[in-house]
């Protein structure tokens, strides 16, 4: 038997009875104290990420707000907003590959910390290049790019 790999695209419209919100317990409660936590569904992540105009940013933190809201829960979940923010980055690029021209402007995502995301397509190099196309100034710090916030 042959498996074939899911592209992103098929990952992305997969909910795998997502979005739900659990109880935050165990190791989790040190790190993220008492409440609740938003597990999206990736499309949701993705609508999100595709509202985001040019010249303007969002982090992941800010997506997980976005999403603890939208489901009235503490948090939204730091682990899956990051995978599904990388499924929609990747998504994006297969619709491109396949002639679409309104694909998610997944490059206008940041780290937490307005930092470049080295897993996004093209690694650090096309996340900045589609940046700074669309005027931002990126500033490097030791190993790492971040976006300059001007205050």
């Amino acid at each position: 038997m042959t498996y074939k790999k899911k592209s992103a695209v098929e990952k992305l419209h997969e909910s795998h009875g997502l979005p739900k919100v659990v109880k935050i317990t165990g190791k989790m409660t040190k790190r993220w104290g008492q409440g609740t936590v938003a597990i999206p569904a990736p499309i949701e992540v993705d609508a999100i990420m595709k509202k985001v105009p040019k010249g303007k940013l969002i982090t992941i933190n800010e997506i997980r707000q976005i999403i603890a809201k939208k489901h009235k829960a503490t948090i939204g979940c730091p682990i899956t907003c990051g995978i599904f923010a990388w499924i929609a980055a990747h998504a994006a690029e297969e619709e491109k590959a396949a002639g679409k021209k309104d694909i998610t402007p997944w490059w206008r995502t940041l780290k937490g910390d307005s930092e470049l995301n080295e897993k996004y397509p093209g690694g650090i190099e096309n996340q900045k290049k589609l940046l700074e196309k669309e005027g931002h100034k990126i500033i490097q710090k030791g190993k790492k790019y971040f976006v300059a916030i001007d205050d």
